[in-house]
C-alpha cells in the first residue's frame, strides 16, 4: 500500500515547450529507486475531487537529490493539469507513493538501451543521473526522440551527464528533421542488438511501435521493459 505524505510545492517552471516541472519538498526519510513514480494529489482548493484530483508522475529527480521533481506535458483537455498549473508555489499538496519497477537492472555487464519518446524521459533522467552519481559501470545508451529540440525536456542536463559519464551515450532524434526512430537508427546506436536490456517509455503508440521494431531487428523480447504514458 502507498504511503501518504504532505509536501510543499516549492517551484513550477517550464522545462521544454509545453512541458511543466513541479518541484516539491522531499519528506524526511523518503527513499525510492530511480525510475519509480508517485501520485500527486491536488488540494481541495482546486475544486477537483475523487480520482480527478490525482495523477501519477515519474520522479525526474534522482534519489541522491534534495528535492522531488515531477514533470508533465500540459494539455488543454486535462482538468488536472490545468488545475495543477494554477496551484500557487508554497501550497501544501499530497504525495502518494511508491509505485513502479521501471528501474535499472543490477547486472552491470549487460548494457542498457533506453528508447524514449517525449515526456517518457522523466524516469530516465532520474536513472541516468543516479547512475552517474553512483559511478555505475553500466554501459547506457539513450535514444531520445522529439519532434524538435524545443520540445526535448532536460536535453541540456542530459548533454552534461554525457560529458560527465564516459559510460553514457546520448543519441537525440528530432523527427521533424530526421524522421522516426527506425532499424538503421538502432543499428548505428547499438553495435550488438541482442546484448542489451531495453527500456521503452513514452506515449502508448510509440512504445508499442518500438517494441515491435526491436523484436524485428533481433532484440531479445524477454529483455524489453516498457513504461507507457497514457493521456499524452
Amino acid at each position: 500500500m502507498p504511503t501518504s505524505y504532505d509536501v510543499r510545492l516549492l517551484h513550477k517552471k517550464q522545462v521544454a515547450e509545453g512541458t511543466m516541472e513541479f518541484t516539491m519538498e522531499k519528506p524526511a526519510g523518503f527513499e525510492y529507486r530511480a525510475g519509480q513514480y508517485g501520485d500527486m494529489v491536488l488540494p481541495a482548493s482546486t475544486g477537483l475531487t475523487g480520482d480527478n484530483n490525482k495523477h501519477g508522475f515519474s520522479f525526474v529527480s534522482a534519489p541522491f537529490e534534495d528535492t522531488l521533481r515531477m514533470a508533465t506535458r500540459m494539455r488543454a483537455g486535462s482538468a488536472f493539469k490545468q488545475a495543477a498549473a494554477k496551484v500557487p508555489e508554497g501550497t501544501m499538496i499530497q504525495l502518494l507513493a511508491l509505485w513502479g519497477d521501471f528501474t535499472l537492472h543490477k547486472n552491470e555487464k549487460m548494457p542498457a538501451v533506453f528508447v524514449i519518446g517525449g515526456i517518457g524521459i522523466t524516469p530516465v533522467r532520474s536513472i541516468i543521473a543516479q547512475a552517474t552519481h553512483d559511478r555505475k559501470p553500466h554501459k547506457i545508451t539513450l535514444i531520445y526522440a522529439n519532434r524538435r529540440r524545443a520540445q526535448a525536456a532536460y536535453m541540456a542536463e542530459l548533454e552534461q551527464l554525457a560529458q560527465q559519464n564516459p559510460n553514457f551515450k546520448l543519441v537525440p532524434v528530432y523527427t521533424d528533421e530526421q524522421g522516426y526512430v527506425n532499424a538503421e537508427t538502432l543499428r548505428q546506436a547499438v553495435p550488438d542488438i541482442a546484448a542489451p536490456r531495453y527500456y521503452l517509455s513514452g506515449p502508448e503508440g510509440m512504445v508499442k511501435a518500438m517494441r515491435k521494431l526491436l523484436v524485428d531487428v533481433g532484440a531479445d523480447e524477454d529483455n524489453i521493459k516498457t513504461e507507457e504514458f497514457e493521456g499524452y
